[in-house]
C-alpha cells in the first residue's frame, strides 16, 4: 500500500489547498530512497515557494518509474538497469511497454548488490544458495530485477533455490531474525538499514560475488568491494557488483522546474550526505550519465556548470 509524508511547507506559501504538489517515489522505509528522499523532501519545501512536497513511499524502481508514467511523481529513486527496461519495454522486468516519457535528472550514487545470510544456514558461497530460501526484494522493485538477472547468471534458476519470497528488507529481516528465511538479498547503498539492524542481532556472512561473474553478466554492473566491518561481524572485504542509481521525472515536466530540482539536489550534497552514508557517495563530476536521456532543464544545469559541455 502506497503511503506519503508531507514535508513542511515555507511558512511564506500559500495555504495546502491551493499550493502545488511535488511527489517523490522512494522506496521502502528500510532502504535508503527513503531517508534521501526525505533529506530531497525538506531542501525542496525550503527552497521552492508555495510547494507542497510529498515524500511517497512505495516497492521501488520497477513501481516508481509505473507511477511516474501515469503522471503520479514528480521525481523518482530508480536503478539504471531498471530505467532502461522501462525505456525498451522490457515485459520479463515488468513493463508491458516502452516508458517514453522518462526524463532523468542525474546520476546518483551505486547499489550494491548485498546477500547476508545468517551464519547458523550454513552459507558462504553463491553455490551454497541452493535448497536455500532467499528473500530478493518486493516485486516491482529493482532488487528483484537485479536478482534474477544475477541469479541466473550463477546458474541458480529453475528450482536451484528453495524459495524465493519477494519480501520488503524490514520483513526479509524480521523472518531471519525469527529462523524463518536464510538468507536476503538487497540491492541498497552500503549500510542499509536493514542488514545494521540483523547484523546487530544476528551472526551473519555476506556472501562474496565473484568479480568474473559480474564481468559474465556485463553492464551496467560493476566489479566492487563491500569494505570490511560495513556490518558487525564481517571482519573481511567481500567482492560484489554495484549499479546506479538514478533520479528521474518526466519529459513534460517544465524545463525551469526541472532545472531547479537538478540545482538543489547537486548544490545540497553535503545535506543530503547526513541523511544517509550513500548519500556522500553522489559525484557531482560524473552526474551528467544516464542510460537514457537527460531532461533538458538537468542538461541545462550541467552546462552552466561545466560538468558537460
Amino acid at each position: 500500500m502506497l503511503a506519503w509524508v508531507t514535508t513542511a511547507a515555507l511558512a511564506c506559501a500559500a495555504p495546502a489547498q491551493a499550493a502545488d504538489a511535488l511527489t517523490i517515489l522512494t522506496g521502502g522505509t528500510n532502504g535508503v530512497y527513503f531517508p534521501l528522499g526525505i533529506a530531497l523532501g525538506k531542501i525542496f519545501s525550503d527552497n521552492i515557494p508555495d510547494r507542497i512536497t510529498r515524500v511517497q513511499v512505495s516497492k521501488g524502481s520497477i513501481e516508481n518509474l509505473r507511477l511516474l508514467a501515469q503522471g503520479r511523481g514528480d521525481l523518482a529513486f530508480a536503478l539504471g538497469d531498471s530505467v532502461q527496461a522501462a525505456v525498451d519495454g522490457d515485459g520479463e522486468a515488468g513493463f508491458k511497454a516502452r516508458l517514453t516519457g522518462l526524463r532523468v535528472l542525474g546520476a546518483l550514487y551505486p547499489n550494491y548488490i548485498q546477500i547476508v545470510a545468517t551464519k547458523t544456514s550454513g552459507i558462504t558461497s553463491l553455490a551454497d544458495l541452493k535448497g536455500k530460501s532467499l528473500s530478493i526484494g518486493e516485486a516491482q522493485s529493482g532488487t528483484d530485477l537485479n536478482a534474477r538477472v544475477l541469479l541466473d547468471a550463477a546458474g541458480l534458476g529453475d528450482g536451484e533455490i528453495k524459495s524465493l519470497p519477494r519480501l520488503s528488507f524490514g520483513d526479509a529481516v524480521a523472518k531471519m531474525i525469527d529462523g524463518k528465511l536464510d538468507a536476503t538479498l538487497q540491492s541498497a547503498g552500503l549500510g542499509v538499514a536493514s542488514l545494521n539492524r540483523l547484523s546487530n542481532l544476528n551472526d551473519i556472512v555476506v556472501v562474496p560475488i565473484p568479480a568474473d561473474l559480474v564481468a559474465t553478466i556485463g553492464p551496467p554492473f560493476v566489479t566492487a568491494i563491500i569494505p570490511a566491518n560495513t556490518y558487525r561481524g564481517q571482519d573481511r572485504a567481500v567482492p560484489t557488483a554495484t549499479i546506479m542509481n538514478y533520479l528521474v521525472t518526466r519529459a513534460d515536466v517544465p524545463d525551469d522546474q526541472a532545472y531547479r530540482m537538478t540545482q538543489l539536489v547537486y548544490g545540497s550534497l553535503k545535506e543530503i550526505a547526513k541523511a544517509h552514508p550513500a548519500g556522500g557517495k553522489i559525484d557531482l563530476a560524473g552526474a551528467a550519465t544516464s542510460p537514457v536521456p537527460l531532461h533538458p532543464g538537468a542538461i541545462r544545469y550541467f552546462r552552466d556548470n561545466k560538468i558537460i559541455q
